[in-house]
């Protein structure tokens, strides 16, 4: 079998995360085709980017002009400044008390969740000297974080009161909880939104409301069929390959798992494999041992039961999977060599494995999949300009 070789030089000798630039920037543009006119688009680039590597991600799309960007951490937010980024970078998750100076200094936008996050905020501006701003998080049913909306009467004219030039109150959103999975609870959400903000009193002009993740922006259509427009939307799985719901438009694939076959051999009938040998040879078997494993990120739960691809062949993974090493069955192929690249992830002659696969195999969703891949992956970004 052909064998792509890699020099001692080249970040393809073990295993190693191939990333599609081209195919971000199109499920990017996708998404804001879908989304409508006048919709901006807030790419969220938190958790390094999904685990593909926040640098490079920044990179691509910031060319595509999107309206903001999101994160969950005051460093990844500072990380985006790092790279140049100045238009707005949201910090959607709770601050800790010790984090709300560090936002301000960094122009980040502070999304806010309770009364005294925003005393903190406020403290924090006026001792930096700087200004800054902030949304509001209304928890409509998520249920995790955010002002509740039933209680808008007793939080909204406290935050009302607050804004000013050095503390600009410049949106408000929610999350939807189960818009990949149940539609229906989108409008629910939303008119909860709605009924919020009609109460409370809160700046007209430069004032961004959005709700939407992956699987409410790629059915975005639900909420317009009703009259209901948002001012951006917030893409996360979908631009990095990850399905964002049952009858939603599926996203190219983003990031390709791949590892080298370093050992092969023959395995007698009977012969055990692997940590509590789960599993032994049926007859004379061929054996392929993959430089990857669960210290790489590779769910452990794919030992006797996930696959890899080898030249388009479709082998399957046999015994557990260790810290290092993976094994697959050759026996139904031939021609396989040390060296050669094995797919886990992605695609390989005319055949691919979704990352959405992988994780049904597992239980899990494909969020923990990419984000799960260590850093022992080197990310290699492929562009081909498109």
């Amino acid at each position: 079998m052909s064998t792509d070789r890699a020099s001692s030089s080249d970040r393809r000798t073990r295993s190693w995360i191939e990333v599609r630039a081209d195919a971000l920037r199109r499920n990017f543009r996708r998404v804001r085709a879908g989304a409508g006119a006048g919709v901006g688009v807030i790419p969220m680039a938190k958790a390094d980017a999904y685990g593909m590597g926040v640098d490079r991600m920044v990179s691509t799309l910031e060319p595509e002009q999107p309206l903001a960007w999101g994160v969950a951490a005051v460093e990844e937010g500072r990380r985006i400044r790092e790279l140049g980024v100045e238009r707005p970078v949201l910090v959607f998750a709770p601050l800790p008390p010790g984090s709300y100076r560090d936002a301000v200094e960094a122009d980040l936008t502070v999304c806010l969740s309770s009364l005294e996050g925003l005393r903190l905020l406020d403290e924090a501006v006026a001792r930096s000297g700087k200004s800054a701003c902030f949304h509001v998080e209304i928890d409509t049913g998520m249920g995790r974080s955010g002002f509740d909306w039933r209680e808008a009467a007793s939080w909204g004219p406290v935050i009302a009161t607050r804004h000013r030039p050095a503390l600009r109150w410049t949106g408000c959103f929610t999350h939807f909880h189960s818009a990949a999975d149940d539609p229906a609870t989108m409008t629910v959400q939303w008119e909860r939104l709605v009924d919020v903000l009609s109460s409370v009193a809160h700046p007209k002009e430069d004032f961004l409301v959005h709700a939407q993740n992956s699987a409410g922006a790629m059915r975005a259509g639900a909420l317009e069929a009703r009259g209901y427009r948002v001012g951006a939307v917030r893409p996360g799985i979908f631009l990095y390959g990850g399905s964002a719901g049952a009858g939603t438009p599926d996203p190219e694939p983003v990031a390709a798992v791949r590892a080298r076959v370093v050992h092969i051999r023959e395995a007698s009938p009977g012969t055990t494999l692997g940590y509590g040998a789960t599993y032994a040879s049926r007859g004379r078997e061929r054996w392929g041992t993959l430089a990857i494993g669960y210290g790489d990120g590779l769910p452990r739960a794919l030992g006797n039961r996930g696959h890899a691809l080898i030249g388009g062949h479709l082998v399957p993974i046999i015994g557990r999977v260790s810290m290092d090493m993976t094994v697959v069955n050759l026996s139904d192929i031939v021609g396989v060599e040390a060296g050669d690249v094995a797919t886990l992830i992605g695609e390989s002659g005319s055949d691919r494995i979704t990352v959405d696969e992988v994780a049904g195999q597992v239980g899990t969703i494909s969020y923990e999949i990419l984000t799960g891949f260590t850093p022992r992956l080197p990310r290699i970004w492929v562009d081909d300009g498109s």
